[in-house]
């Protein structure tokens, strides 16, 4: 139910750049529109090349380019971009044409309820988790999370419940994507974090993340996985450390975690 093995060849969305259909500009000009996270509000051609890592020149060109679409809008006393209603347009066509997270609303608000914590429904992009729907149970302790931000992939229970379901040969990939954008004093740590939950994902079903992104935090992620096998979507149950012990959540909130992905499954036949 949404916990397929991982052996099929079409469960593999890494990004295979030297593909003859691929695009270099298309990719770039994506790129372009990630470094606008959460928060970010408005950067300039010289921010964007720092983030992005392509020359200033090509940089000047797509964000022109972009502005001209709709999809950026250039402020003239800032000198700097934002995002345009091009891009909303296209999230709020996403969102209306994915049910899953209507489907899946009412109960993750009933989990939340129950845990008295945050739970939450993501998508991996690039070496980011976007989240999609997020349900604040505990009024005391609201995490500063909402739909579209942005989260680590590989220090969170989102991130490693999607890494953890790949196939060997993808997770090894992915892996040394993340080795080369990481700090390389943090690297150490966050591999082994990686590969532990992993192993906790074959042993339990779901993935912990106890601190490793936010000190306060223990939170328990399990993968879902399309029949087709063409998407992966985690959902993530994390509160305080108070609240969310270890025993808790091997004993009780994961297997409700792991059921309430696999109602969603069978409520959307594992079309999503």
């Amino acid at each position: 139910m949404g916990n397929p093995k991982r052996d099929a060849d079409t469960f593999n969305h890494a990004v295979d750049e030297n593909h003859p259909q691929f695009v270099n500009a298309v990719s770039r000009a994506f790129a372009i529109l990630r470094c606008f996270e959460h928060g970010t509000q408005h950067l300039g051609n010289q921010d964007i090349a720092r983030r992005t890592g392509l020359p200033k020149p090509t940089v000047s060109r797509l964000t022109f380019t972009l502005s001209s679409l709709g999809y950026l809008v250039y402020s003239s006393s800032l000198e700097k971009y934002a995002l345009g209603t091009g891009v909303l347009s296209l999230g709020h066509a996403f969102m209306k044409g994915n049910d899953v997270v209507a489907i899946a609303r009412p109960l993750m608000r009933e989990l939340a309820d129950y845990t008295q914590s945050a739970v939450m429904l993501a998508s991996a992009d690039g070496l980011r988790m976007v989240l999609l729907e997020v349900c604040q149970g505990d009024a005391t302790f609201q995490m500063k999370l909402e739909p579209g931000a942005r989260v680590p992939h590989g220090s969170t229970a989102l991130g490693r419940a999607d890494l953890a379901s790949r196939p060997l040969e993808v997770f090894e990939r992915q892996l040394a994507e993340f080795e080369r954008e990481c700090e390389p004093g943090l690297w150490p740590h966050v591999r082994a974090g990686i590969v532990r939950a992993r192993q906790d994902y074959e042993n339990y079903g779901f993935c912990f993340s106890l601190g490793d992104w936010n000190p306060d935090v223990f939170a328990i992620g399990v993968p879902m996985v399309s029949a087709d096998r063409s998407r992966v979507l985690a959902f993530n149950c994390s509160g305080r450390v108070s609240v969310m012990t270890r025993e808790k959540l091997v004993q009780d909130f994961g297997p409700k975690l792991v059921a309430l992905r696999n109602k969603v499954y069978d409520m959307t036949e594992g079309r999503f």
